[in-house]
């Protein structure tokens, strides 16, 4: 995945069971991220961030959407722990994660295994892939996302 390309479409599963289609947001700027394993720490504070930042974010028309290969019912249980307000979606057999090239091999204490490597992408509302963010560092990630797009959009230009 690059800069340019087309953004791949998916369908995927909310945590009340209802499917979204990325191209249901065409006409909107879509920050898509992806993160490892909701309720841990820099998941939380991820999610919490974009969350408090929604309104900011829907403002410059756009929407949040974060992917996990955690099931639905983990999802609500994290939702609702933690008053998220973004809409995340269950990739359980991480097809789409892969799709996005962000599924990668880790290694933690010596072990090898593979995983999602935390990461987020700015989608044009004609479903292009503006900008990338790769292996993420939370803090201060959502404030980057946010004035990255509102440099694309030339907002306050």
């Amino acid at each position: 995945m690059n800069p340019g390309e087309e953004a791949p479409d998916f369908c995927l599963p909310h945590y009340k069971g209802e499917k979204h289609y990325l191209k249901d947001f065409r006409g909107k700027w879509v920050v898509l991220y992806f993160y490892l394993k909701d309720n841990t720490s820099g998941c939380t504070r991820e999610a919490k961030e974009f969350s408090e930042k929604k309104d900011e974010f829907e403002k410059l028309g756009a929407v949040i959407i974060g992917i996990s290969k955690d099931s639905p019912k983990s999802h609500a249980r994290f939702i609702e722990k933690h008053n998220l307000k973004i809409l995340l979606l269950s990739n359980e057999n991480h097809e789409v994660i892969e799709k996005y090239g962000v599924w990668r091999k880790k290694k933690s204490y010596g072990r090898e295994y593979f995983g999602t490597m935390r990461s987020t992408f700015l989608i044009s509302p004609e479903g292009k892939i503006v900008h990338i963010w790769r292996n993420v560092r939370v803090k201060g990630h959502v404030d980057d996302v946010l004035k990255k797009l509102k440099e694309v959009i030339g907002y306050g230009a």
